[in-house]
């Protein structure tokens, strides 16, 4: 069986996205934590707000993400509040992209 890493877990959820902002939720900067135990994962994410009704549609898409990866049999994504998710938790592109107005 092949081992899955934090990376590919990574890489894998940059597929889900926020449905309201439109991007990923690794480049929103709310994923917090990446734990890979043989072939069960576990991540602790955020969201921008604790009000976001896809809240549960994103954690559940995250988890199926998961679960497709090769070396996966199990997948578990909490959602988090603490620490609070802001702006400076973005990847240094989309930071860009807000400073420029490309989105709100």
């Amino acid at each position: 069986m092949v081992a899955v890493t934090p990376e590919q877990v990574l890489e894998a959820l940059k597929q889900v996205k926020d449905p309201e902002i439109g991007f990923d939720i690794v480049n929103l900067g709310l994923v917090y934590d990446v734990q890979v135990d043989g072939d069960q994962v576990k991540v602790d994410m955020t969201l921008t707000t604790p009000a976001c009704m896809a809240g549960p549609i994103i954690a559940e898409e995250a988890r199926l993400a998961i679960e497709r990866l090769e070396g996966v049999r199990s997948a578990e994504v909490r959602l988090v509040w603490e620490p609070r998710w802001t702006e400076d938790r973005m990847s240094e592109e989309l930071k860009l992209m807000r400073k420029w107005g490309m989105f709100r």
